[in-house]
Formats: C-alpha cells, structure tokens, sequence
C-alpha cells in the first residue's frame, strides 16, 4: 500500500463489517450561537453533512434505526458506529451529552462512537467520562483542525488558534482514546507551499487518523458570498491538480497516521465549486494509480526537511 488505508485498519479492529451511521443530535455551534460568534465558519453548510435519514425531530434513536434500515438489506449482519457529524458535537452540558451518547449506544448493534467536534469544546470532565466509555465501547474523537495557520484560522473566522488544537488533541491522546483530525487543502490565503509545510505539522500531533479533503464552495455561506465577487479567493483545484497536491503531501506525513479519505463531495444542489463530477471511490482510484505509477509512499520524506 501506499498509504495508510482506513479501510484496511477500521477492519482489523473489529471481528465483522462496520458502518458509520450520521447522527443530528441537536447541537449548536459556540460560533453561530454567539458565545464566539454568530457567523460561523466562513466555509459552513451542515446542509452538506447529513445523509436523508439525519432530522434532528427525530430521536437519536429514531435516526440509527433508520440508517440501519438503509444499510441492512445488503449488510444483514453489519454493525454500527453512531457518528455525531453535524455542528459541535461536545457542545452541551456533561448530563445531556451522557443522555445523547447513551441514547445511541442503547440501540441495537451500535458498537461505539464516533464523536465531531472543535478543539475549544471538550472539557476535562467529558474526557473523563470519554475514557471511562472507552474501556468499553469503541470511542473515536474527531476534531476540526482545518488549517495549522493562525491566520488561515483567523481569516475564515474559526474562533480558535493552532495552540488550542495541538492542546485538545495531546489531551485527547493522553486519555488513550483515539483521536482524528481534519484539515481543508485550499483555504482562503493558502498557496501549495503553505500547505505542504503544514504536513510535518500534522505528523508531529498524537492522531490517529486524518481526514483531508479539498476547499469547497458552498451555497448560502459567507465564503460563497467572497466568492462571487472575487473568484480567485481560494486555490480551487481541478481534479488532476488535487491529486498531484496529494502526492506531494503524503511523503511528509508519519506511515502510521491512518489516512480515512482524501475528498469530499457536497451535494450538486449546494455545490458551486469546484465541478468535478467524481464519486468519491473513482477519484480514490485515480489517486491511487497516480501514487503507483510516480512510486509515492505516505512517510517517505518525513524527516528530509
């Protein structure tokens, strides 16, 4: 392999097929409720991260079963992993977050959790009540990263600094739970180099497991509104373009940072750019033959700079 798969390391840890069920809990967002600000990021949708059976009218448990129903026909034996994906998913007392947690570990054949959410947002108490959870249940804690840059974290009005992302992760860590992060190639500011240089950043915090995917635009977001007046706001990537990114990205992250996807494809209806017009799996394929033929391989020159 090339790199680090998820796919090949999610099925090491459990003994049968898993799938991640999205979850709208009902929480908010400490910078769209006011508390940081009432704009949120300037990127944000969550219109873009809920599958058709997410409503947040319905009960946790109302959703899983659903998104069990969706994935039963094929998968009879299939397990779960209930994932809190849309807005702050630590964003809540201790008692209702216990209540929400538990609601979707209650349900039949959820065998753990998979929990999105922002650096600033998780208190001591609920790492402790997170460790304590995690001798029992698979327990995988997600964080927003998005860019190493303080200015890119400023300029699309993040509400939090890079200091404060290393901290929530190294405590996270710390706790033997298994910690994610995220990051956007293409924010508004950043160059190829600026963004290469963030790779060994990247490496040196205790994940996991990374997300990466491409800068979108959104409708119906601050940043769509920038965009329509200034097309050149952000470096948008063609597809070859994103895949030549990657390949110079990957030799500078740690061999034993699980990779969990590359790309992310918003609905067409909310999408303005960029227009690729790839499912997820045939951009993988793309990516993995460009890997091969230029003899790329994730962790190669991580200690070259």
């Amino acid at each position: 392999m090339h790199y680090n798969d998820f796919g090949h390391w999610i099925r090491q840890q459990f003994p049968f097929r898993v799938q991640k069920l999205s979850v709208d809990a009902g929480f908010s967002c400490p910078n769209r409720d006011g508390r940081l600000s009432t704009g949120g990021c300037i990127y944000c949708n969550n219109k873009t991260f809920n599958p058709s059976y997410c409503n947040r009218q319905k009960s946790i448990r109302e959703q899983l079963t659903e998104g069990k129903a969706f994935f039963a026909r094929k998968y009879p034996t299939m397990k779960y992993l209930a994932y809190f994906q849309a807005y702050t998913n630590t964003y809540d007392s201790l008692d209702a977050l216990k209540r929400k947690y538990e609601e979707a570990l209650a349900v039949e054949d959820v065998v753990g959790l998979v929990i999105g959410t922002r650096p600033d947002c998780m208190p001591d108490s609920l790492l402790d009540y997170l460790e304590a959870l995690n001798r029992q249940v698979f327990v995988l804690v997600e964080y927003g990263i998005e860019s190493t840059n303080d200015d890119t974290l400023r300029r699309i009005n993040r509400g939090h600094d890079f200091a404060c992302t290393r901290k929530a992760i190294e405590k996270t860590a710390e706790r033997n739970i298994l910690t994610g992060g995220h990051i956007i190639m293409g924010l508004p500011g950043e160059r190829k180099e600026d963004i290469l240089r963030q790779a060994p950043v990247i490496s040196s915090l205790p994940l996991n497991i990374l997300k990466i995917h491409q800068m979108q635009i959104i409708k119906d977001t601050p940043l769509s509104e920038e965009y329509m007046k200034n097309p050149d706001i952000c470096q948008l990537y063609d597809v070859d373009g994103f895949i030549q990114l990657i390949g110079d990205y990957l030799p500078y992250l740690r061999k034993d940072l699980v990779l969990e996807r590359f790309v992310s494809q918003s609905p067409k209806e909310l999408l303005m750019a960029p227009q690729w017009g790839l499912k997820n799996h045939e951009f993988t394929d793309r990516l993995n033959n460009y890997l091969k033929v230029h003899n790329i391989y994730q962790g190669s020159m991580l200690h070259s700079l």
